[in-house]
């Protein structure tokens, strides 16, 4: 496991910016500190775990239960599509958005029905665009 906070967790069950628990998935350490600064930066929103892996995802997802998880989609064994599948599926309550470095129309087989709530290429990713897809429950466009 990469990293992990001892933290009450909890998926929040309602749209306001309050008490946000998020984990961060991505197999590279870079992108898991720029996404880690992205969160320490939106008011309200807790970083709870990083992990390096869909699996490590899966186990701590379940153990967590994060509000959030920001999930790469190119990862070892268990990518984030099917990480995302697992997770959603176990707890439907957990709003998970995939990132990579695909464009839109290039997504992987499987993104879009995965279970995501939206899909933000890595050089999107903000504290902006994450209060927004938060606030409006998600966003494929």
């Amino acid at each position: 496991m990469t990293w992990e906070a001892e933290s009450r967790g909890g998926a929040v069950s309602n749209d306001a910016v309050d008490n946000v628990s998020v984990m961060i998935v991505d197999d590279q350490a870079p992108f898991r500190a720029a996404a880690r600064a992205v969160v320490s930066r939106v008011s309200g929103f807790e970083l709870v775990a990083e992990v390096a892996s869909g699996e490590e995802a899966v186990a701590v997802a379940a153990r967590m239960h994060p509000g959030l998880v920001l999930m790469d989609i190119n990862m070892g064994e268990m990518d984030g599509i099917e990480a995302t599948r697992v997770i959603v599926g176990a707890n439907p309550d957990i709003r998970v958005v995939l990132v990579s470095t695909y464009g839109l129309d290039d997504l992987p087989p499987g993104a879009r029905t995965s279970g995501a709530i939206a899909y933000v290429n890595k050089d999107e990713l903000s504290p902006r665009v994450l209060r927004r897809l938060w606030a409006d429950g998600g966003d494929w466009s």
